[in-house]
């Protein structure tokens, strides 16, 4: 497949002066869900994509292999520009560079690296970061192996909630130097740091656990942010759905009388069966 195109539209939202809140997507179908709604990106996190594939909270235990499966697996259903977040690229700068070619491989348009100390250490009471120079060089390391140039690599960093906004400019000057397109903060981030980090930046900026207070898009985009996450609530609500459509088959409710099921046309168009019976009327002679 050619993931090109889906990359230059995720640039344009970059270079773009507006703001977009992507969607949060965990598989294939929601990923189609999105694209119909009208999304401009995805978002699959590091957090869901832990809870999709191993059922597991987000303690970094998911390996590369699987989180790039089911990248793969999403951007293959659909032309949504898909954006993930590769954690720490599962271990040093050499771990890195294969983090980017197994997910440029998967078709994503852009990642973010990120410079926590993950997993998290031996009686360590809160995450830390990573020495600034090893941050860099893991920043490099993600240039340096991207083969598609529309590929976006994004640095990542949680400085401002656990280091403090001097820190936070320090790293993401250091990492703009470096090369990477945009800065990913994740974490809690106040007005006024959001100011200072703005002005101390010329590329994007990415929001992640956003405030309330913070979600008010014309201020964002005055601000470079290019993409703000509202969360990952689409996983949650498809986590009560089931469970309570289990539960009332369970105490005997009829299958007909369900409530909150996908009426067929839904669960049609999302499965694109039109294009697969076209392709069976086709090549099956059917």
């Amino acid at each position: 497949m050619h993931w090109t195109p889906r990359r230059e539209r995720y640039r344009a939202v970059l270079s773009g002066d507006s703001c977009v809140h992507p969607g949060s997507v965990f598989d294939p179908v929601s990923a189609r869900i999105a694209e119909e709604l009208g999304f401009e990106v995805g978002m699959f996190a590091g957090s869901i994509a832990s809870f999709t594939v191993l059922g597991a909270p987000d303690l970094i235990v998911l390996t590369l292999t699987e989180f790039a499966a089911q990248a793969y697996r999403i951007n293959r259903a659909g032309g949504l520009p898909l954006m993930v977040d590769a954690d720490h690229g599962y271990g040093n700068a050499l771990n890195v560079m294969r983090t980017v070619q197994e997910l440029e491989t998967a078709g994503v348009a852009a990642l973010t690296i990120e410079d926590t100390e993950l997993p998290r250490r031996f009686g360590e009471a809160k995450p830390g970061l990573i020495p600034l120079e090893e941050g860099v060089g893991k920043m490099r390391a993600a240039l340096a192996a991207r083969e598609d140039n529309a590929l976006c690599i994004i640095g990542r960093t949680s400085a401002p909630s656990l280091t403090g906004i001097e820190d936070a400019i320090a790293r993401a000057r250091a990492y703009e130097a470096a090369g990477v397109d945009g800065l990913f903060i994740a974490g809690g981030l106040t007005r006024e740091q959001l100011d200072a980090l703005s002005g101390a930046l010329r590329i994007p900026i990415l929001l992640g656990g956003v405030p309330a207070d913070l979600l008010d898009k014309p201020y964002l985009a005055s601000r470079r942010v290019r993409v703000a996450l509202q969360g990952h609530q689409p996983f949650a609500a498809a986590v009560q759905a089931v469970y309570a459509t289990l539960k009332a088959l369970r105490e005997g409710t009829p299958p007909g009388k369900l409530e909150g099921v996908a009426p067929p046309a839904l669960m049609r168009r999302v499965l694109r069966e039109a294009e697969y019976n076209a392709w069976t009327g086709d090549f099956l002679g059917a």
